[in-house]
């Protein structure tokens, strides 16, 4: 199964029918007043992202 799975992204990869892209990275962050999980988006490189609590609207970055 594994072999088969390989084989098929190598003649994907060389027919040049698959495209890698780098997008915007995902980070999952914890409120620090409420506790709250809170999923944020961050533009590539960014380490520290801005971002507003869903649940109390308290306004933080993440780590």
């Amino acid at each position: 199964m594994r072999e088969q799975a390989e084989r098929l992204v190598r003649e994907a990869m060389e027919k040049n029918t698959v495209v890698v892209k780098q997008g915007e990275t995902r980070i999952e962050a914890v409120c620090g007043k409420c506790g709250a999980p809170n999923r944020v988006k961050a533009a590539k490189g960014v380490t520290r992202a801005a971002f507003t609590c869903k649940e109390c609207g308290h306004k933080q970055e993440t780590l």
